[in-house]
């Protein structure tokens, strides 16, 4: 079976972008959706995602495959992609509204850049510490589609991002499906970057849409920034997070960045 498909990525946040409203890809073979992602043997991405039709009154659905074939609830970055695809082959307008598995979300055509309109951020957990090798790292969480754990540092560079990502993904305290793992440094009273270690990826990666979103809510509520928050992630690129603060959190986030068409090919399933 030969399967069309598009590379788009967000931010330098790559992925595999599929029209499977016919439901006919092959989405229960992990191995298979596992190798066609693999950057010496595969395409190459961080994620794979499906359109396909709607069960919930939404435009269309989104579903999103990790590099390791496990399907997880949202992404930020991959949702603006999925978005300008979608409305780019007549799935929907330009505004509209789509399902995942973390809730409906909106979106907005704004040229190549692309407004969400993210779920209700939840299960906040402000001031935690951490013991890692026996030593406490000050960290909070929130679930902005996706869990999220952001810790605070003076100096971004010097993070060792791969071995304290892993360590705070695969922590005790946010068993047993893990998290990942965000580092910010404050550059202003409306600015931020950001470096995240991405669950199920298992490594760095140049942007995470939810990480951004997440430690630009988690910034705001330890009142070091005030929204909108221009965010750069570790590609370079500037998105920016919205919301109203409330007493327990925020509401009506919003998302703003880039969806970038890359090639378009073919994928042969046996």
């Amino acid at each position: 079976m030969q399967i069309p498909f598009w590379k788009m990525h967000g931010a330098a946040n790559d992925f595999i972008l599929v029209d499977d409203r016919s439901l006919t890809f092959p989405a229960g073979d992990a191995a298979w959706l596992a190798r066609i992602m693999s950057r010496r043997t595969g395409v190459g991405s961080e994620g794979t995602i499906l359109i396909q039709p709607a069960q919930a009154g939404g435009h269309f659905r989104m579903r999103f495959f990790n590099p390791d074939g496990s399907e997880v609830e949202m992404c930020g970055n991959g949702a603006r992609c999925v978005a300008r695809l979608a409305h780019e082959i007549g799935a929907a307008p330009a505004t509209m509204q789509f399902e995942t598995v973390a809730g409906p979300i909106g979106a907005e055509m704004q040229g190549d850049r692309v407004l969400l309109h993210m779920t209700e951020p939840k299960d906040w957990r402000m001031n935690m510490t951490l013991d890692v090798d026996g030593k406490g790292v000050a960290c909070h969480f929130v679930n902005s589609g996706v869990p999220h754990a952001v810790v605070p540092v003076k100096d971004l560079a010097a993070v060792r991002v791969q071995e304290l990502g892993s360590t705070i993904r695969y922590h005790r305290d946010f068993a047993p499906k893990g998290t990942n793992a965000n580092f910010i440094q404050i550059t202003g009273s409306d600015s931020l970057r950001v470096r995240t270690y991405e669950r199920g990826v298992e490594a760095e990666t140049l942007a995470c849409g939810t990480g951004i979103v997440a430690s630009g809510l988690i910034a705001g509520r330890l009142g070091l920034v005030k929204p909108p928050v221009r965010i750069t992630a570790a590609s370079g690129d500037v998105l920016e997070v919205n919301y109203t603060p409330t007493a327990d959190g925020a509401t009506r986030v919003t998302l703003l960045g880039p969806a970038v068409h890359v090639f378009r090919g073919t994928l042969d399933y046996p």
